[in-house]
C-alpha cells in the first residue's frame, strides 16, 4: 500500500472513531456501555496514528495524539495516569513539529502550534505560567507576519492571566497596547473601551490616583471612551472608593451589571477592588 492509501485508511478510521464518540454522548449512554466506545474510538485514533506514521505525515500524527487525550481523560486516577502517557509524548511531538516549523520559516504554522500547546496547559495540566509563555511566543510570531489580529487575540489571553496572577503592570501594557491598536480600526474600535477598562480596573487595584490618571488619559486618547457605560462605571467607582462607600460601590456595580453581565475576571477584579474600600479585606467578599 503507498502513503497515499495509508491516508485513506487512516480517514477512515478517523471517521469511525468520531462516530463511536458521538454515540458514546447519547442519552442512554450509561446503560449501553458509552465508556466501551470510548475506548474503542481511542484504540482507532491509535491505528490511524500508526497508519499516518508509516505515510509519514507527522503533524497529523500529532493532533490525533491530543485528540486520543482528550477522550481518555477521566476523573479516576488510572484514566489520569493513562491519559497522561498520550499527553506528554504529544507535547514532545507537538512541540518537536514547532520548532521544525519555525526553523523552515513557517511562523504562522509554529504560532498556531503554540496556541494548541498554550490550551492544552491551560486546560489540562493547569499550569497558566507555561500557557502565559507559549501565548506570548504565538504573538511574537503572529507578529512578525503581520497578523496583528491574531496577535491581539494571544496577547489578551496573556493579559487575563497576568492579571489574575496580580502581575499587573505586564497586564495593563497589553490592555493598553491592544485598545491603541484597535481604536483607530473601524471594525475594532468598539472593543477599545473594553481593553481601556480592563486597564483601568488593573490601575484601580494597585492605586487609586494611577487609575484616575489612567482614566483621563484613556478619554483623551479614545474621545468615545468618555460616553461608554465602563467609563461610566469607572468614575462611579472612583467616587465610591474615595469616599469609602462599600454601598455606593455596590450599587455602581449591580446597575452595570443589570445591562452588562459580569464576567468571572471582571468579578475577581471588581472584588479585589472592593476589598479595599471594605478595609483589609473585610466584609463579604460579594458584589451583590
Amino acid at each position: 500500500m503507498d502513503n497515499a492509501g495509508k491516508e485513506r485508511e487512516a480517514v477512515q478510521l478517523m471517521a469511525e472513531a468520531e462516530k463511536r464518540v458521538k454515540a458514546s454522548h447519547s442519552f442512554l449512554r450509561g446503560l449501553f456501555g458509552g465508556n466501551t466506545r470510548i475506548e474503542e474510538a481511542c484504540e482507532m485514533y491509535t491505528r490511524a496514528a500508526n497508519m499516518f506514521k508509516m505515510a509519514k505525515n507527522w503533524s497529523v500524527i500529532c493532533l490525533l495524539q491530543l485528540q486520543e487525550m482528550h477522550f481518555v481523560w477521566q476523573p479516576s486516577s488510572t484514566c489520569s495516569f493513562r491519559a497522561n502517557m498520550i499527553l506528554l509524548p504529544a507535547l514532545w511531538t507537538l512541540e518537536t513539529l514547532t520548532k521544525r516549523q519555525t526553523l523552515k520559516g513557517r511562523f504562522t504554522i509554529a504560532a498556531k502550534h503554540h496556541i494548541t500547546i498554550a490550551e492544552i496547559y491551560e486546560t489540562e495540566l493547569v499550569d497558566i505560567e507555561k500557557a502565559i509563555a507559549h501565548y506570548e511566543q504565538s504573538a511574537d510570531y503572529y507578529k512578525g507576519e503581520e497578523s496583528n489580529s491574531s496577535a491581539n487575540k494571544c496577547l489578551l489571553k496573556v493579559a487575563a492571566y497576568a492579571a489574575q496572577l496580580e502581575q499587573y503592570q505586564k497586564a495593563i501594557e497589553i490592555y493598553e497596547q491592544v485598545g491603541a491598536n484597535t481604536m483607530d480600526n473601524p471594525l475594532l474600535k468598539y472593543s477599545a473601551k473594553d481593553y481601556f477598562f480592563k486597564a483601568a480596573l488593573c490601575h484601580f487595584i494597585v492605586d487609586e490616583l494611577n487609575a484616575k490618571l489612567a482614566l483621563e488619559k484613556y478619554e483623551e486618547m479614545f474621545p468615545a471612551f468618555t460616553d461608554s457605560r465602563e467609563c461610566k462605571l469607572l468614575k462611579k467607582l472612583l467616587e465610591a472608593h474615595e469616599e469609602q462607600n462599600s454601598e455606593a460601590y455596590t450599587e455602581a456595580v449591580k446597575e452595570f451589571d443589570s445591562i452588562s453581565r459580569l464576567d468571572q475576571w471582571l468579578t475577581t477584579m471588581l472584588l479585589r477592588i472592593k476589598k479595599s474600600i471594605q478595609g483589609d479585606g473585610e466584609g463579604d467578599g460579594d458584589l451583590k
